[in-house]
């Protein structure tokens, strides 16, 4: 017999797994062909030159410029608890933690009938399934249609997607100090800059604005605003937040507004969506399920898209469409129980929670304002609250972690060092716990305190003076 080269050709026409001969299916439909070819081509001496002599796998660029400053931090800290005293982690911000804040009932009928209708457990687009809203839905006081939506995987990966849209490796963007930790992480590790601009504690976490303006450059893309916020538990009033606004269009900046916390506030305060008091600026607003709803493991998070100008135009909206396919974004279950979650969710359950929040701050805060050395802010919302350490009166310890460390060592209370967001020398405490928690939290600190508080010398303050 004579030797012949067969050709296998692949279709993608009608039936795109079948393989044909001379480039037709069973069915008579002409597809595009690959072939195949049995006989064999030498290879170069070039290539053999070229190839690999021993294994050689290194971790790419972006693996290495990703850092979560949280656990650097803590990571790098000696945590041995004292043995006699149960451990009290005041550090963790997950309120299901010690489960005395569940979730509501009706929530969780919600996720029930999701998964009982059998309707959700498929693939969904990658912007969520979108057709479960009505237009003019409101989610954290603000009003939106559904082209203006795009589901995602927790507000964390709403923050990744709209870094990702609007930022290219060089450009740099504008971070609140104390923040957040994530959006550093997210945006060096595209090699986009982060600048940091001060909040001030001695004006409940306001920001700098005339910091924040000096810095913006020819290669800013984005200005953060994390409200209310974590760490702080500060809730910037309307006014302030026009002024915020007036420095973004004066320099014709974009706005991501981190509004996790949104309505989760006191009941002495307001919450106000940046994207109702915005005539001009254009703003990525990102919130989410996991805070206000108390169910961080469900993952379900949003972007809202305000452009009243078209500013942002097709563009920004494709981006973050084709940013969204990379992966398959939120839990279906989940999208299939949101319109419930927002719409049946009684007032009761959010009075509750923030009721709960208000009273641990409080209880904090009074007991740490007495306390010599330590400077407590109160907050207005959020579930955090910062307390200053005046360093000159601890002269053991060289900075904030060196307090906390030793705070564990001594009375297994765990507070998180505030250098995790850029701002030493402070801490900050998580004010979910329960309360019996939290009045023996702060006794500990009180005790603790008092053991290595140094008052300064007489020499000191007449020099002061």
């Amino acid at each position: 017999m004579n030797k012949k080269t067969h050709k296998v050709h692949k279709t993608n026409g009608v039936n795109g797994n079948s393989f044909s001969v001379n480039g037709f299916d069973g069915n008579g439909f002409k597809g595009i062909s690959v072939h195949h070819v049995s006989a064999r081509v030498p290879v170069s001496a070039a290539k053999l030159k070229a190839r690999r002599q021993r294994w050689n796998v290194r971790a790419s660029e972006m693996s290495k410029n990703t850092l979560n400053p949280i656990r650097a931090i803590v990571d790098g800290m000696k945590l041995t608890p004292n043995p006699e005293k149960p451990m009290i982690a005041l550090s963790i911000g997950d309120p299901t933690v010690f489960g005395n804040l569940p979730t509501d009932d009706s929530v969780l009928q919600a996720m029930k009938d999701a998964i009982d209708s059998h309707k959700f457990n498929g693939y969904a687009p990658s912007v969520g399934t979108l057709q479960i809203y009505h237009n003019n839905e409101k989610i954290n006081s603000v009003v939106f249609c559904l082209q203006d939506v795009i589901l995602t995987s927790g507000c964390s990966q709403a923050i990744e997607l709209a870094i990702s849209a609007l930022c290219n490796p060089g450009d740099n963007i504008l971070v609140p100090c104390p923040g957040f930790s994530l959006y550093k992480t997210l945006a060096v590790s595209v090699g986009v800059q982060v600048k940091f601009y001060n909040l001030l504690p001695e004006k409940s976490w306001e920001v700098d604005l005339q910091h924040l303006e000096s810095l913006i450059d020819d290669r800013t893309t984005c200005l953060i605003v994390n409200n209310p916020s974590n760490p702080c538990g500060s809730v910037f009033t309307k006014e302030h937040l026009r002024n915020i606004l007036a420095v973004a269009s004066r320099h014709c900046i974009p706005i991501l507004a981190d509004e996790i916390y949104g309505d989760m506030v006191f009941p002495s305060c307001e919450f106000h969506s940046l994207a109702n008091l915005s005539s001009d600026v254009p703003i990525l607003s990102c919130g989410g399920l996991a805070k206000r709803w108390l169910v961080p493991g469900w993952r379900m998070g949003w972007i809202l898209i305000h452009d009243r100008n078209n500013i942002f135009g097709s563009e920004i909206r494709e981006a973050l469409v084709k940013l969204s396919q990379r992966i398959l974004g939120a839990c279906t279950v989940v999208q299939g129980a949101l319109e419930s979650i927002l719409n049946n969710t009684q007032a009761e359950f959010y009075q509750s929670t923030i009721g709960f929040l208000k009273s641990n701050s409080e209880i904090c805060f009074a007991e740490l304002s007495t306390v010599p050395g330590l400077n407590p802010v109160m907050p207005s919302g959020a579930m955090y609250l910062m307390v200053g350490i005046e360093m000159e009166h601890f002269p053991e310890f060289q900075n904030d972690v060196d307090f906390t460390e030793r705070l564990v060592t001594e009375q297994s209370v765990f507070c998180l060092p505030a250098t995790a967001f850029e701002y030493p020398n402070f801490f900050r405490i998580v004010v979910t716990v329960p309360e019996e928690m939290m009045v023996e939290a702060c006794g500990r600190i009180r005790e603790f305190c008092a053991r290595h508080y140094r008052p300064l010398s007489q020499e000191s303050n007449d020099l002061d003076q």
